[in-house]
């Protein structure tokens, strides 16, 4: 049986800027996918093994907590700060540990941060040269490399945790991702940050 032949794919000089400019724009919504996938946040959490964890059952505050980079009012918000010191507390009260008596040193001390900076991600794309498939159809173009940069603000929660009696750190976790330019509802606010610090502190105490 004999294979109809498929017409070859014809592209002149205009359709080519045409298509370049399709793959243009293709480039750019993976970019803010790729962002986008970056809600997530990434987790890095470290201890000092030496310590014995299961002697901790007091904490308290190593003030100021929490702290903000930069130390900006557009930053700095006592709902924020209510809503971070809620969460730990909460977290914290889960693992066993419980708040100082009034005026004494717990036997962890505990601080936070919210740190956001701005960044940039360079991407590199190609375009032009041959585009075809097995049957023949295809357009060729002059090859070439564009790199872009992207802007976007990154921010960092993360929480310390010092012996009482020391001082000396023995427990960091933090999460990082990217911000987003959105409204959210002050529920939503409080849900991302409990979300947040219960996946900074999920392997306390360490095993």
């Amino acid at each position: 049986m004999a294979l109809a032949e498929v017409p070859r794919l014809q592209l002149d000089s205009g359709s080519s800027t045409e298509v370049i400019a399709m793959f243009q724009r293709l480039l750019l919504v993976s970019i803010l996918l790729f962002l986008g996938a970056c809600q997530s946040p990434h987790v890095e959490r470290d201890f000092d093994t030496r310590r014995d964890f299961a002697a901790y059952r007091s904490w308290s505050w190593q003030e100021p907590a929490p702290q903000y980079r930069p130390d900006d009012p557009r930053l700095r918000s006592d709902l924020t700060e209510q809503r971070i010191r809620s969460a730990i507390g909460q977290q914290l009260d889960q693992r066993g540990l419980r708040p100082a008596q009034p005026g004494k040193t717990g036997d962890l001390r505990v601080q936070a941060w919210l740190i956001v900076d701005q960044r940039q991600e360079q991407v590199s794309s190609h375009y032009g040269g041959y585009w075809g498939g097995y049957w023949g159809g295809g357009w060729g173009g002059a090859a070439y490399s564009e790199t872009r940069a992207v802007d976007y603000r990154g921010a960092r929660g993360q929480v310390d945790l010092l012996d009482g009696r020391d001082g000396k750190r023995v427990g960091r976790g933090s999460a990082e991702q990217v911000l987003r330019d959105s409204t959210q509802s002050p529920a939503q606010r409080e849900a991302a940050i409990r979300h947040t610090v219960a996946q900074v502190l999920a392997h306390y105490p360490p095993h």
